[in-house]
């Protein structure tokens, strides 16, 4: 496919409610898409880095600076025939994931559209629906925290993870099981523990957890592994699994029992069905995490979402929990049973609402492909 431009934008997204978690507290979101041009149609793509590199290395400044500079020339000057030929022609930059995955899923959108599919069926999705939970933040108190929780349940939603770090975890989920015995329940740390917490995290077993996402190091297999060992409750990966081999890696050293996928961390979609395949075949269920996206990447991950290994309801919830208005319509939402319906559209299957991105819109780069002088 041509490319015939490249824009990139960033947008000011303020939150519904303020997001905390081990890192601090996010209550705007600084979101950059990208728009890619190719024969009369158009691909988006959403960065999912934060404001700060506190979940990576990587920011929205740092993403914005690759895509411009490096990324972005790179694929103006290509014509790749799908998405999965993205990550061998941006592969000269090292790392940045979150920046190629930006530019990476809007070719997978420009794909479907072109050969008339949806998203979801060009990844080699199964589902018609897909199972929903939500993440719910560090609150200011238990008290807060088990109304939050009682207004997801009654709305459907068919896991409750809780954010936790030391010193807000054993109290919050006793009072959260207490109240709500019948949940599916999980937490999840961001890393704020270390090894010598191990006593305290198998304390953790007596709540009947579906998993203990992420409890140490951002980077590491070997001590999560020793913490496996120790624990009952499954763990699940997160930060660690940055592309395919981790995932192998993982695996093999017993270090985690699912994995959680996300898009910008491993890089964009190709990579994503790469991690999920080597999971699928090792018999480790995987889901979907979420990044505080809009709904373009909030679109994205509803397609990932609908692949066979996915058998763990994800962060993907509606968009009402986060916007008082979304970029897309239809909105996303969840029905009551706590489910998603996939969109047979061609692409993505959510429509971007062009004129409010363009009011929101607080810089816009267009992007070229470099001219070589012989």
């Amino acid at each position: 496919m041509k490319i015939d431009a490249i824009f990139l934008r960033e947008l000011n997204l303020p939150l519904v409610k303020p997001f905390q978690t081990s890192f601090g507290v996010t209550k705007d979101r600084r979101v950059v898409l990208a728009e890619v041009h190719s024969e009369g149609l158009v691909g988006w793509g959403e960065c999912t880095a934060g404001e700060h590199p506190h979940f990576s290395e990587e920011s929205v400044d740092s993403c914005w600076q690759v895509i411009v500079d490096e990324l972005g020339p790179t694929l103006a000057a290509c014509e790749p025939e799908n998405g999965g030929e993205v990550p061998r022609l941006l592969g000269l930059v090292r790392g940045n994931r979150m920046a190629k995955a930006t530019l990476e899923n809007a070719i997978w959108d420009l794909e479907a559209q072109r050969v008339g599919i949806s998203l979801s069926e060009l990844l080699g999705g199964t589902r018609e629906r897909i199972p929903c939970g939500v993440s719910i933040g560090i609150q200011s108190s238990i008290a807060e925290t088990l109304e939050v929780v009682g207004r997801e349940v009654a709305a459907g939603y068919q896991r409750i993870k809780l954010k936790c770090k030391p010193g807000w975890d054993v109290e919050v989920f006793e009072r959260v099981r207490h109240r709500f015995p019948e949940i599916t329940l999980s937490c999840d740390a961001n890393s704020a523990y270390r090894l010598k917490d191990a006593d305290h995290l198998a304390t953790f077993d007596q709540f009947d957890l579906l998993m203990v996402e992420q409890p140490l190091w951002a980077d590491d297999f070997y001590f999560h592994s020793m913490l496996q060992k120790r624990l009952d409750t499954a763990i699940c990966l997160d930060e660690s699994i940055r592309n395919r081999r981790d995932a192998l890696a993982a695996i093999e050293m017993e270090s985690c029992r699912i994995i959680n996928i996300k898009l910008g961390r491993v890089g964009g979609f190709s990579e994503a069905i790469a991690v999920h395949n080597a999971a699928y075949e090792r018999g480790i269920p995987v889901w979907c995490g979420g990044m505080l996206e809009s709904g373009i990447g909030r679109s994205h991950n509803i397609a990932l979402s609908s692949l066979p290994n996915f058998t763990l309801p994800g962060d993907v919830s509606a968009s009402k929990r986060y916007w008082t208005e979304d970029i897309i319509e239809p909105e996303v939402t969840v029905t009551s049973a706590g489910e998603i319906e996939i969109s047979q559209e061609p692409g993505r299957g959510y429509a971007v609402k062009t004129d409010l991105v363009e009011r929101l819109t607080v810089r816009k780069e267009e992007i070229r492909a470099r001219i070589t002088v012989a």
